[in-house]
């Protein structure tokens, strides 16, 4: 049996940041505050808690003070930076510079539109540490749309810039973002100002196509990933559509002997929130039961 862990999955440059800056403060002062998951990953989460990190929600914020609280890559809206210098809180941001950058460009458009009554739109899921800082962008104005059941919420007679949270599968983008154009043109006859912006991040699109190689080149793929990341779901159904014999684990414990059956090769990858350490622990772990 020959078991590979593909190469070129797990933490993305925004988590490396963020887990980094994180290890660099536990190390010196013990102790961290960190707003929301680090990591959608139960098990890195579990390993930087013993470390001295400490997961803090946005009501948990409001009544601390004199304190370090680190931002993840996921980025904030600007009520969490109003909130931390009312209280005297040193923010350690470690915002994906590309969430960074999508959110500047959603400030901007936003105040473009405002002006000519128009709508910004953000393809994401409702409730996502992402998407709430988008939607603090533009004062909680913009329209989220998950699926193309909530186009009705958009007005296709006003002019439209639409946005992706960045860890969104392409295809599904393409088919939002061509069903709204199709629908400017039946209800507007296309005289509507309509902006499609490219905000998907190249590092999580371009593992979707490697990781269909890669499920290819394998008999069984073991995908691991915590049940919270949207990425981990969308890469994993990836593999999924590529090879039937795909299964989704978060931990060591949850392999089961029978997926390996007249099996030659085993591919292991996993999110950009996956730890390499995991992966290598679930490698270990199929050897053990394979003996």
């Amino acid at each position: 049996m020959k078991i590979t862990i593909d190469t070129r999955s797990g933490f993305c440059f925004g988590v490396v940041y963020a887990i980094e800056m994180a290890e660099s403060i536990l190390k010196e002062e013990g102790r961290l505050y960190c707003l929301g998951d680090i990591v959608h990953n139960n098990k890195e989460v579990d390993r930087l808690n013993a470390l001295g990190l400490e997961i803090i929600n946005h009501s948990d914020l409001k009544n601390i003070s004199n304190c370090k609280v680190l931002i993840r890559a996921h980025g904030e809206p600007p009520s969490t930076y109003k909130l931390a210098l009312k209280n005297n809180i040193q923010l350690l941001d470690a915002s994906c510079p590309i969430v960074l950058k999508l959110q500047q460009q959603i400030k901007i458009g936003h105040k473009e539109l405002k002006n000519i009554d128009g709508q910004v739109v953000i393809y994401g899921k409702e409730g996502h540490a992402e998407v709430i800082g988008l939607l603090g962008q533009t004062n909680n104005d913009a329209i989220i749309v998950g699926s193309l059941a909530d186009l009705d919420k958009i007005d296709f007679k006003k002019p439209i810039y639409v946005y992706s949270q960045t860890t969104k599968s392409p295809g599904a983008y393409k088919e939002i973002t061509v069903e709204i154009e199709k629908r400017i043109k039946q209800e507007s006859n296309n005289d509507i100002k309509y902006i499609v912006n490219d905000t998907l991040c190249r590092q999580v699109t371009g593992r979707e196509r490697q990781l269909k190689q890669f499920a290819n080149e394998n008999d069984v793929i073991v995908f691991v990933s915590g049940r919270k990341s949207s990425n981990g779901k969308f890469l994993y159904k990836s593999c999924k559509q590529e090879n039937n014999n795909s299964y989704f684990i978060s931990d060591i414990d949850e392999l089961k002997s029978d997926w390996f059956i007249n099996s030659k090769t085993v591919g292991i990858c996993g999110a950009t929130s996956t730890p390499r350490w995991l992966m290598e622990s679930v490698e270990k772990k199929i050897y053990k039961i394979l003996k």
